[in-house]
Parts: C-alpha cells; sequence; structure tokens
C-alpha cells in the first residue's frame, strides 16, 4: 500500500505506484484538461509511466513529489496533487489536476491547501509557488482561496505569459 500523505474531510492523498498509469491518463491524457497543463499536450502513455517513474524518484531524492488524490467516499482517484521542482528550480512549485467530473467542487482547494501544509509542517518549506496561465481564472481561485498571494505576471521568452503565485510561511 503506497504511502498515505495527508487526509481531508473529503480525499486521502497517497504516494503513485505503477497501479495509478491508468487514471494518470484519464486526467492526464484529457486534451481539453490539459489547455493549462505544461505544454498544454496531454501525456501518452510511456510519458504518464515515466511520470511515475521520475516520482517515485523525487520521494527518495526530496522526501516528496506528486501524489495521488482517492475520494474518501467512493476510493476512486480523482486527480493528482504534487509539490515539484520543474527543471530543477529552487523553489517547490505545487501542481494539481484533476478529472472534470470533480471540476467545481472545492477538491482542487481541498487538496492544495493539503499539500502546503504538508509542505510546511513534513519538509519545512517556507516558500511554494504556483503558476498559471492568466486566462486560468478558475485556478487562480483554487489558489487564492488555498492561501497563496497573486505574484508577478512573468513575460517569458516565447512571449508567453506566466501568472506567479506565492505562499510564504508565517514569520516565527
Amino acid at each position: 500500500m503506497p504511502e498515505i500523505i495527508f487526509e481531508t474531510p473529503r480525499l486521502i492523498g497517497r504516494h503513485l505506484d505503477g497501479d495509478d498509469l491508468d487514471d494518470m491518463l484519464l486526467v492526464y491524457g484529457d486534451r481539453d484538461a490539459m489547455r493549462w497543463v505544461g505544454d498544454g499536450e496531454a501525456l501518452s502513455r510511456d510519458e504518464a509511466a515515466r511520470w511515475i517513474q521520475i516520482t517515485q524518484d523525487n520521494y527518495g531524492r526530496r522526501g516528496y513529489g506528486m501524489i495521488a488524490l482517492i475520494l474518501r467516499e467512493s476510493g476512486e482517484v480523482i486527480g493528482f496533487c504534487g509539490l515539484v521542482h520543474p527543471g530543477g528550480q529552487l523553489e517547490a512549485e505545487i501542481k494539481y489536476a484533476l478529472k472534470r467530473s470533480h471540476w467545481g467542487m472545492g477538491i482542487a482547494t481541498e487538496a492544495a491547501r493539503a499539500m502546503i501544509d504538508y509542505g510546511s509542517q513534513c519538509h519545512g518549506l517556507r516558500h511554494i509557488i504556483a503558476t498559471t496561465a492568466p486566462e486560468n481564472v478558475a485556478s487562480h481561485r483554487v489558489l487564492l482561496k488555498a492561501g497563496m498571494a497573486r505574484g508577478d505576471l512573468v513575460v517569458n521568452d516565447d512571449g508567453s505569459t506566466t501568472q506567479y503565485f506565492d505562499w510564504h510561511a508565517p514569520a516565527v
């Protein structure tokens, strides 16, 4: 049984394992949902399997990474959430994606809050970022409700823009 990372009123967050491949494809293989993620392309089966392996490597290297989100009432994997360091960036970045059937229910906010708490309390993270497309207003709401603050709007090398969000641990 993969390690449980957090529990909330509606969710269980646990480490990924190879059995999550089909559920990962239901989320990250959905072209419409992926328009807001990474390069906007759906993942292939091989890419999803590679991502699970990279995530498992991150558990050993950093102690955290992406996790599966299980709906308590049904036991169904409904999405994924985690703290990652894309491209080796210094700051931990929160990422999440849900099956479309679970959008608009506050689940992403619940998962993001729990992941921020986990990163802070279990790994001593004092600063967590998030990045979104400026047009992804739903994700902006999730991040603000999860306790993040809107940061800079950055123009990327390719001319696209990225909206940053920041969470800082309270001063001690």
